[in-house]
């Protein structure tokens, strides 16, 4: 089972830290979106692997745009 993880407010990506075919767990840290001048940790909600990443640094993203797909 798929899991999509998507934005939760609008704002810039300013770091990635996985790529596809990179294992997490629950409450790893997969990037850094930054939105009204504070940086906000996007934590994966599930263990599995990462399976697509959509967005790259300097992306502008909308509140609930999917951000990258653990499986």
């Amino acid at each position: 089972m798929s899991t999509e993880i998507l934005s939760p407010m609008p704002g810039t990506i300013i770091q990635v830290h996985v790529k596809e075919g990179d294992d997490v767990i629950e409450g790893q840290e997969l990037l850094v979106l930054e939105a009204m001048k504070m940086e906000n940790p996007i934590v994966s909600a599930v263990a599995g692997k990462v399976k697509q990443v959509d967005v790259k640094v300097d992306d502008k993203v909308a509140t609930k745009q999917p951000l990258l797909v653990v499986e």
